[in-house]
């Protein structure tokens, strides 16, 4: 049930930052509607790795650094309101939702291997993946510390089991029917990764204060 219960949180985990149409989606539903579905999929197959790397950072950098007090605190509260903001964001995107143009003006062709890189560079190169990871990362890995390497690896492999259904079925649904997707489908992700948000952060502010203000 543990197990169970880490792979569930770490795929919400990356639903949260995979409902924000930021540089990333815009890549893979752009290379959809110009290129069809393998050069959107390998797009968001390139972004999953650079999240896992982020991921991989915060796993092994993190737990270094864990056991000073005032980085526990420091990752408690930052964590608790980048979060916040990060669901105050997508709460304001969902009224005034971002317009991204669907039927961009000649599609470039493009090997796989240079649409996985640029997806991995894409992700990398992120200011919300960065800011998410470095603020939020923390504090929920900080949570699963001490909990056994098993619950680490099903929270990653939830993790990347998410990053890659949403590339897939944003693949899909871009390469049929992209044009289609509008300022309503784009109100619907912001508001349920406001949801996730506003979850994770609710969830990190709960467990700091047991295990770091009560600790």
């Amino acid at each position: 049930m543990v197990l169970f219960y880490s792979f569930i949180q770490g795929f919400l985990f990356s639903l949260s930052l995979c409902f924000d149409l930021g540089l990333v989606n815009a890549a893979i539903v752009k290379a959809g509607v110009e290129r069809g579905f393998k050069s959107s999929f390998m797009i968001g197959f390139g972004s999953c790795f650079g999240d896992i790397t982020y991921l991989a950072l915060a796993l092994f950098g993190f737990s270094f650094i864990l056991d000073f007090e005032a980085v526990k605190w420091t990752l408690w509260i930052a964590g608790t309101l980048v979060l916040l903001f990060l669901s105050y964001k997508m709460i304001k995107e969902s009224f005034h939702p971002k317009l991204i143009d669907w039927n961009g003006s000649g599609a470039e062709t493009r090997r796989s291997r240079t649409d996985f890189w640029f997806g991995l560079g894409a992700a990398l190169s992120s200011p919300t993946v960065m800011l998410w990871f470095v603020a939020s990362a923390g504090p929920i890995v900080a949570e699963l510390d001490g909990e056994g390497r098993a619950v680490i690896t099903m929270f990653v492999a939830g993790f990347f089991a998410a990053g890659l259904l949403w590339s897939l079925m944003m693949a899909l649904i871009s390469a049929k029917t992209g044009e289609a997707l509008g300022p309503v489908f784009v109100r619907v992700l912001s508001l349920m990764s406001a949801v996730l948000f506003l979850y994770f952060a609710v969830k990190v502010f709960v467990s700091g204060l047991s295990n770091v203000a009560g600790g």
